[in-house]
């Protein structure tokens, strides 16, 4: 049977205050890039970075950074999937949407618009992983040069394949997870 994260409230709904996401303990062959999101005791499977999770994050490093983030803001595919039901910022993705990841460049961790001159993400993806993103504050304030970027919650690839250093969902536990992240709401990785 699978798990998911429930939404059920009496009255009014309220912002999660904290979250946890931790690696599940085991070896081979996935043991450190698949976790578990708890929420209010409940576990909800997810995917880490390739590299496991990490407290000394670098550019390319495929781990998790590990920490306390919160979520900034909400990007979605409209073509694949309604609005999001969420207290946080909502955007859309348009097809020349990317998400710099040169260390040196100026829009370093940052949105741009593709064409763009250098490294970067992009987030108009063909095979859906960015069909719904939550940006987190990982390197933003203040933003240093080669500890990372683009560090989303986002779709999980296939059966929890790892990510390059996000953490990956089912689309319907992101959805349902969004609808009780608020600004406040603290995502801490361990």
């Amino acid at each position: 049977m699978k798990k998911t994260l429930r939404t059920e409230s009496h009255g009014k709904s309220h912002s999660l205050s904290r979250l946890r996401v931790a690696a599940r303990p085991g070896g081979p062959p996935n043991g450190r890039q698949r976790g578990w999101l708890l929420v209010e005791g409940r576990p909800v499977p997810v995917a880490l970075g390739r590299s496991g999770i990490r407290a000394d994050k670098r550019e390319g490093d495929g781990a998790t950074p590990k920490g306390i983030w919160h979520a900034r803001e909400v990007r979605y595919r409209a073509d694949h999937g309604p609005r999001p039901v969420t207290r946080l910022p909502v955007f859309r993705i348009k097809p020349d949407d990317g998400w710099c990841d040169a260390p040196r460049h100026g829009r370093y961790n940052r949105p741009v618009k593709r064409p763009f001159p250098t490294s970067h993400e992009e987030m108009w993806r063909a095979d859906g992983l960015y069909d719904l993103v939550v940006v987190l504050d990982h390197n933003s304030r203040p933003r240093r040069a080669h500890r990372g970027s683009a560090v989303f919650l986002h779709i999980a690839r296939g059966a929890f394949e790892p990510t390059a250093g996000c953490v990956a969902f089912r689309p319907s536990d992101l959805r349902r997870l969004l609808a009780r992240l608020g600004p406040r709401t603290e995502i801490e990785i361990v």
